[in-house]
């Protein structure tokens, strides 16, 4: 039997790397003949690089949803719904941890599947609070007094804070990307005010951090006790991974309604330049199966995007309760844009908002005025892409 080695690109962190590559080795054994090599790039170029030009490259990638647009006018990543069982791919669905597995679905196309799932949620050091004798917040109120005091964390780089921009301005009730404009101007300018008074509180370090650099600072230090809404890592809430236990839970009520934070997560996508493209599509339904997600993709440090793991009581018990502490926020998060040139709002739209939060621009109409020029941009891919 011929030798098959295909090639796949991660990001570069425990939670996207280490599952995928036991996963590989695990079908490795299953077919003597198959080899998988994943290779890993940072979370920056993660965001930044093209994936058209990687899968030229790798035969397997793992994606962002909003680029599924893209991939519907390029075709350089395989429809799955065209190659896998129909069954199969309503197993998925029905067991879609929110909308993971719906926002690869396109135009058609079904581009990747949800192999993991995340969104911000709230985090803590349980013991501090507990030290200090501090209920864990449930209000925004509540979290604003913990910023007040200088031990609230959030990531504040400008993907984050524009993914937190979006859930703000659902707070203040305006729905996002219709009518030619990002947002409803009063909602707008109220959600970067709100956002402003926040951030005005945390030290101004938080501007180069990503959630991963959030995380390792909470759980390697004990100058913080609470972050409001950071992308979850299960990783962190697991013993002996980080100096101390993070403890994660359901973001905080704002007005009385559970903010709703951002959808993120990553897919599987396999290219459509592959020479071995049956080999990798069977991959890629091996590790979304009901029986990987739910078990072993969580025990060596996934986040499923499939919930045949996620009430198991030894799942929860590896992660402090992870799944189960942070399934609504989950489950309500905010889908974003995934036509084709959203990508080049997003890659430029939280740099307006980080300079209004750092008070290099006064105006928060000014801010709305350049999300809107760049929205307008984007809807036109043809003249930036």
């Amino acid at each position: 039997m011929d030798r098959v080695l295909l090639k796949g690109i991660t990001w570069d962190h425990s939670r996207g790397l280490v599952p995928l590559q036991a996963a590989a080795q695990r079908f490795g054994e299953l077919h003597p003949n198959v080899q998988i090599q994943w290779e890993k790039r940072s979370l920056q170029a993660f965001a930044d690089y093209s994936i058209e030009k990687l899968t030229t490259t790798y035969d397997l990638l793992i994606i962002d949803h909003p680029w599924v647009g893209g991939a519907s006018v390029t075709n350089c990543v395989l429809p799955l719904n065209a190659y896998l069982p129909q069954s199969f791919l309503e197993t998925l669905a029905v067991h879609s941890v929110g909308a993971s597995h719906d926002s690869y679905h396109y135009d058609g196309g079904q581009w990747a599947l949800a192999v993991d799932a995340a969104a911000p949620v709230a985090s803590m050091r349980a013991d501090l609070l507990v030290q200090q004798q501090i209920p864990v917040p449930q209000t925004w109120e509540e979290v604003m007094a913990i910023a007040a005091k200088g031990k609230a964390a959030a990531p504040a780089i400008p993907i984050d804070l524009l993914m937190n921009f979006y859930t703000f301005c659902l707070a203040y009730n305006s729905k996002l990307f219709e009518e030619g404009e990002v947002v409803e101007c009063s909602a707008g300018i109220a959600a970067l005010n709100t956002m402003k008074e926040f951030y005005g509180l945390l030290n101004r370090h938080f501007f180069s951090m990503n959630p991963i650099a959030v995380a390792e600072a909470m759980s390697n230090t004990d100058d913080y006790w609470y972050c409001p809404f950071a992308y979850g890592y299960s990783n962190y809430s697991r013993k002996h991974y980080s100096r101390q236990v993070l403890s994660c839970s359901n973001v905080v009520t704002f007005n009385g309604q559970l903010l709703q934070t951002t959808l993120g997560g990553t897919g599987i996508a396999v290219s459509g330049y592959s020479s071995q493209q049956s080999v990798a599509v069977d991959f890629a339904q091996f590790v979304c199966s009901p029986e990987w997600q739910g078990r072993e993709y969580i025990l060596t440090g996934g986040q499923p995007g499939y919930d045949f793991g996620y009430e198991d009581a030894l799942n929860n018990e590896v992660c402090n309760r992870f799944f189960k502490n942070t399934r609504t926020t989950l489950e309500q998060a905010y889908v974003r844009p995934r036509y084709h040139g959203y990508l080049h709002f997003q890659d430029a739209g939280g740099f307006y908002i980080q300079e209004y939060l750092k008070g290099n621009t006064q105006s928060p109409q000014a801010v709305l005025n350049k999300l809107n020029t760049l929205y307008a941009e984007s809807l036109k891919p043809e003249t930036i892409l």
